[in-house]
Formats: C-alpha cells, structure tokens, sequence
C-alpha cells in the first residue's frame, strides 16, 4: 500500500476516526484505524464494536492495499507534522512508514483481515434529516441523557415517531432529575419505525460530525430495532447498535396541570442563577431557591462554609407567593438550550415537577425535579 495526502485532510479524518476508539483495550486491534487505500481514495474505518465510523478521503494512490496500525498514536503525528505538508503512508511487511518534509516514523501494524467490521446490512427504515434538524434534537436533549449505568436503557436519546393530526418525530432523555424532550415533523419514511434508544457515545460522535455540515445539508438515516446507521456524505458514515432495553412513560412525568406560570427575560434568571451560585462550592449547596413574589423572583443560595448569596429579577408572576428550590447546575442546562428572550416556567407547590419552555408552541420542552430547601 502506498498513498500520498494532504496532512489537513488526513488531520480533520481522524480527529473523527480516533475518538471512537478507546484509550485502553483487551483486544489489541481495537486500538487500530483500518487504512485502505483504492481507487476512490483512502478510506479509513475505525471501532468500537459497538459503534463504527467510516470515512473516504482524497489521496493520490500509488499502490492498493490495506492496513491497521494505533489510531491515537496516528493521529498525534499527523496532528504535529508540519501545516500544508503533504503525508505519505506506505506499507511493507508488518510497518507502515509515515513521512512528511523531513520528517520519518515507522510504525507497527496489524493485519487487517482481524479488524472486526460491522457489516453494512440493509435496514428496514430509511428517511432523511436536514442537519441542522438532528443537530436541534442532540443539543435539545443530549445534557439530560443519564450517567448511570446501572439503569442503562436512560443512557442515550430515545427516538420515536408520534402520531396524530400532526405527526412529529421525538427525541427525550431523562436522568431522573430532568427530562428534555424535542420535536420535529416527521419525516417522509419515518412512520413506521420501532422506538429506539440511540447511546451517549453514537449521540456524541454524530454531532461531531454534524459540525462538518452545512444547516440544510440531508444526512439519510437508517435503522431497525438493533442498529442505526447515519450517512452525512458519501464519504462518511457511523453506524452504531442501539441500546437494548425499554424506555419508561416519560408521559406521566410532564406536568399538565401547573398553574402557577412565571415569565421572566432568559438571560437575567440565568446569569441570576449563575451569580447566585458562586458560593455553592460542595453538592449540599447545589441548590437555588427562587422566592416567587408579585412581578419578581428572588434567587438565593445558602452555603454553610461560604455565606449567602441573594439576588431579585423583575419577572411576570401573579399568582400566589411560594418558595422552590432546584438544583442550579440543572437549571443552568436547561435555560442553555432555550431560545428567544423569555422563558415560561409552568410550577405547582414546591415538590412537584416543573415544566420549562420557551412558550406553548415551542418544539422543545423541559421537565425539573425541585430540591428541598
């Protein structure tokens, strides 16, 4: 195998490639990036054996063949050879020798008939995505995907179509403490698709790759009950299996009945908050109470080490007088991914679930769990 690349194309694949692949492995060839030079170019490939991302590259090819050699260590060369240098990969034997100007390294490969690969099977449902829609539903949902892995079936976005008089294609995450839930029209194709659970790791490296796209580019999405495959070009494409297991009835969590309603300009309550919050310093003190008073809310926080902190914002309040307590980093999350300059927030006592939205026909909305204060 011989190839010859632009270091900033060979760079800007694997900064993509490299970052499916785990820092420590039993399995040595899962350190490795599969390097295949054709006629169409180099094609790189890398997994996890759950998740893998493939991507073609233009190269001037001198010589077919394929290889598989440490994605991390690859990368870390490439990344620090020269800018504008052209990279030349060649393979003999088991080394494969990278240079570039004066530079010269020689690195140990493996074969690539070991390399595992997820096999590229037709699947039943297919439609299509602007980009700049799949982004809105990641960045919408994705900080309230659950950590916790002994609950595992909350550990990624659930993805669902919703039928009705307008049908709309949803995404929600939940950790227990939040929920986020974003929609979308559906898309022609997607009706009859099963309930899917698409990891936190899948979740990430989409959105990587979405940042190479344009708003209206068209990513093709297909997926069956086990696996879901993204297609951004023909040059690239991630295909993950999804996670196995029941997502709960998020529904009975997203209050309906909350009457007491507060309006108030987005970005005062959040660097209210934010200010607020400079004395919590341990997880005790991670929370904020809002003290809801006619047209104003008082935000506060108590830290037994450092003080207190108090601040008031004018706010659209007419109902009666109360006093809730939430966790601030939460808080924080959730008015990040609102948009516009005010922010509704639908509340009902001081433990019962709080519904945040940008307004009654937003695509997205949140649920908070309050703390006690």
């Amino acid at each position: 195998m011989k190839a010859t690349v632009e270091r900033a194309t060979l760079l800007k694949c694997l900064a993509h490639i490299q970052s499916v692949v785990e820092r420590r492995n039993t399995i040595p060839i899962l350190s490795n990036v599969l390097i295949e030079a054709r006629e169409t170019g180099l094609r790189l490939m890398a997994t996890d054996l759950d998740l893998q991302v493939v991507e073609t590259i233009p190269a001037a090819i001198d010589l077919n063949g394929a290889t598989t050699v440490g994605a991390h260590t690859l990368y870390d060369i490439v990344r620090k050879l020269p800018e504008g240098s052209q990279v030349e990969l060649a393979v003999a034997g088991d080394k494969m020798t990278i240079v570039a100007g004066r530079s010269r390294f020689s690195l140990s490969t493996l074969k690539r008939d070991d390399f595992p690969v997820i096999a590229d099977t037709e699947l039943p449902t297919a439609f299509t995505l602007a980009a700049g829609d799949l982004k809105a539903m990641i960045d919408a949902t994705r900080f309230a995907i659950s950590t916790e892995e002994t609950r595992y079936y909350l550990n990624g976005i659930y993805v669902h179509a919703v039928e009705g008089a307008a049908p709309k294609l949803r995404a929600v995450a939940t950790d227990g403490h939040r929920l986020a839930r974003m929609e979308i029209d559906l898309p022609d194709g997607a009706a009859a698709m099963p309930g899917v659970i698409i990891p936190r790791k899948c979740v990430a490296e989409v959105r990587k790759l979405l940042d190479e796209c344009a708003e209206d580019a068209p990513v093709d999405i297909a997926l069956s009950s086990t696996k879901i495959r993204f297609r951004f070009s023909a040059e690239a494409t991630l295909t993950s299996k999804l996670i196995d297991g029941t997502f709960p009835d998020y529904t009975r969590v997203i209050p309906t009945a909350n009457d007491r309603l507060l309006r108030i300009d987005l970005r005062s309550l959040s660097e209210g908050v934010d200010r607020v919050a400079a004395i919590a310093t341990t997880e005790k003190t991670r929370a904020v109470k809002l003290a809801l008073g006619r047209d104003k809310v008082t935000l506060s926080v108590t830290s037994p080490e450092n003080g207190t902190a108090a601040e008031e914002v004018p706010a659209e309040y007419t109902s009666p007088e109360f006093e809730v307590g939430f966790n601030y980093r939460y808080l924080l999350d959730i008015l990040g991914q609102v948009h516009g300059d005010q922010v509704e927030v639908h509340l009902a006592d001081a433990a019962a679930p709080t519904l945040i939205r940008e307004g009654d026909d937003a695509r997205a909305l949140y649920v908070l769990m309050p703390m006690r204060v």
